[in-house]
């Protein structure tokens, strides 16, 4: 515990190889990382969740945020949440290069996760990971997912604020999204509005959203960006800020609350069950006529 208590006192005075070096061991598992978490005080930073299709130019919104953060005088830390291999569970994507002018500013914070197989999209450890990165003194936190579509909502559960970025090409995709990203949204973006069809694609958003605005306090904001351009960003910002002012404690942040604590469960009854165990144990018996999955999955 001696060596967490070290990094307690040099997270506080904002080192970043401490915090760097905090995540990998929770990455890992290293012995006494579960006492350094419940040792954490409570935070209040917000966790900004950036979310939606592959090829939505997230990458680049998260660029343009980061941007707008700094200019601000906000220190941020930017969690990038890449896909993983299936053979070795490293990062496909790795750093990303839209954001490299940022690695060097003393007021961000940059780090690519995989997903190590996590189907959500996140990382195993997310949660652990935004709150060591809570405790380190941060203004705002920004998680950008990987962008698997619906089984990504898990980000709400994570983000005091969720956009979820389109482009005006999803068209008839947006019925498919109704019973996934658009329940999670605080924020739409549609992004590449300079492409054909970004109006239409916005007003018939706007009107699928309608019949939920009735159990909705406020009305969702749809905001058209180009963020290559830049454009938007700033009502975005603002978008974002008033959400995160006028966010309450309401019925939906205890149901993401008992998501929380249901994934740590299940990541603790989980523990012990080996991947690489799974997997020898499968070439040994391939030549088995009688394997039955169900079976050999009882075994673990």
């Amino acid at each position: 515990m001696h060596q967490w208590q070290n990094n307690i006192a040099l997270l506080k005075s904002g080192d970043v190889k401490s915090l760097a070096r905090c995540i990998s061991l929770i990455e890992n598992e290293q012995a006494g990382y579960e006492d350094f978490l419940k040792s954490l005080p409570p935070t209040s930073t917000p966790i900004i969740g950036i979310t939606g299709p592959p090829g939505a130019g997230k990458s680049t919104l998260t660029d343009c945020l980061i941007e707008s953060l700094v200019a601000h005088d906000k220190k941020v830390a930017v969690l990038c949440i890449d896909p993983s291999s299936p053979f070795n569970m490293g990062a496909l994507l790795g750093d990303r290069i839209r954001m490299s002018e940022w690695y060097n500013n003393p007021n961000v914070y940059i780090r690519s996760l995989a997903t190590r197989g996590a189907l959500g999209g996140l990382h195993p450890k997310i949660i652990e990971i935004t709150d060591v990165l809570k405790f380190a003194q941060f203004d705002y936190i920004i998680i950008e997912t990987v962008g698997v579509g619906q089984s990504e909502i898990e980000i709400a559960g994570l983000a005091d604020v969720t956009i979820v970025t389109i482009v005006p090409e999803a068209g008839d995709e947006i019925q498919t999204m109704k019973a996934g990203l658009m329940e999670i949204a605080d924020i739409f973006v549609v992004n590449k509005s300079d492409r054909p069809g970004a109006d239409i694609f916005a007003n018939n958003l706007r009107l699928m959203l309608a019949p939920a605005f009735s159990s909705h306090s406020n009305e969702i904001p749809i905001i058209k960006t180009i963020a290559s351009q830049k454009k938007g960003i700033n009502e975005l910002y603002d978008a974002i800020l008033h959400c995160i002012q006028h966010s309450d404690f309401n019925d939906k942040k205890y149901y993401l609350l008992t998501e929380k604590v249901w994934a740590l469960i299940q990541k603790k009854r989980m523990k012990g069950v080996d991947k690489k165990l799974i997997l020898d144990t499968l070439i040994k018996i391939s030549g088995e006529d009688n394997f039955n999955l169900y079976e050999f999955a009882d075994r673990f």
